[in-house]
């Protein structure tokens, strides 16, 4: 199982740090990451591997939202059955 985790707003230093952190306390593995800054804006798509989650999925992607609330950022957590769905023509 996996799941997409977009993070997107104004650009600072150790965002992906702590995305990156904050999966690494779910056991939540990092397995791409694509990223990119356009003059102050930072976009990023993290695709991690949840199927050894030592938590809650929901907790996980509570967590990263309250993360982006505290970083002024905007970082959304679904699970790959919801964004395939989403994203089938």
């Amino acid at each position: 199982m996996r799941a997409v985790i977009t993070v997107i707003g104004k650009d600072n230093v150790g965002i992906l740090a702590k995305v990156s952190a904050l999966c690494t306390e779910y056991n939540a593995n990092v397995i791409e990451v694509t990223q990119s800054v356009m003059q102050d804006l930072f976009a990023m798509i993290m695709l991690v591997d949840i199927s050894s989650l030592n938590k809650d999925f929901v907790m996980l992607a509570d967590e990263m939202t309250a993360l982006g609330e505290q970083l002024k950022l905007s970082i959304h957590t679904m699970h790959e059955d919801i964004f395939n769905s989403m994203h089938k023509i």
